[in-house]
């Protein structure tokens, strides 16, 4: 976790010191570059753009599950996502219709890029490095538990250090914790006495 994740967590508590203050006391990074040509395209289609992009996961006995996986660009929002052991083109078809039933996107284009597989990243980083899968329900289950967390709870920069799903700066009552996705992350939130 980063100083601007934590200065994100820290913001949503009421605490008013900048980033730089956390950036202090974390380890030191080398810093990212990115083109300028791609990020002004995304931005200028932020609203349109539905990513999507697979992951694949080694089960207990070796065997590989694919899921795929589609974001909403502007919240960066897990609308959709999916697993099986034969990821056909068929199959893979019938997931973007599926989406596009069950979720009523300012639909365009889809396009694979950095933002997808940076949440791709997250998911195996945050959770799937953590658990042994046992099968394509165990998988199933567990990517639901955290996409739940992921979209309520976890901030991100690119929305200002809040989450997919809008949360409200809490700056009164003593602070708790939840543990969530079987603990490996907690929501912080302030409780009135």
């Amino acid at each position: 976790m980063g100083a601007p994740r934590i200065h994100g967590e820290l913001k949503k508590l009421g605490f008013d010191i900048s980033e730089s203050t956390v950036q202090r006391y974390m380890p030191k990074k080398g810093k990212r570059t990115t083109g300028q040509n791609w990020k002004t395209f995304l931005k200028n289609h932020m609203k349109e753009i539905i990513l999507i992009d697979f992951l694949t996961v080694p089960t207990i006995n070796f065997k590989l599950m694919y899921v795929s996986v589609m974001i909403e660009h502007n919240r960066r929002k897990l609308i959709y996502f999916n697993v099986t052991k034969n990821p056909i083109a068929e199959w893979c078809i019938q997931q973007i219709r599926n989406l596009l039933f069950n979720y009523d996107a300012p639909y365009r284009s889809f396009w694979q890029n950095g933002y997808v597989e940076r949440v791709i990243g997250s998911i195996k980083r945050e959770w799937l490095d953590h658990v042994i899968v046992l099968n394509e329900n165990h998988l199933r289950t567990i990517l639901k538990d955290y996409i739940s967390y992921y979209n309520k709870y976890r901030t991100h920069l690119r929305l200002n250090k809040d989450s997919p799903e809008d949360r409200p700066i809490q700056i009164a009552g003593k602070i708790n914790k939840i543990p969530m996705v079987n603990g490996l992350h907690h929501y912080y939130f302030r409780k009135a006495a």
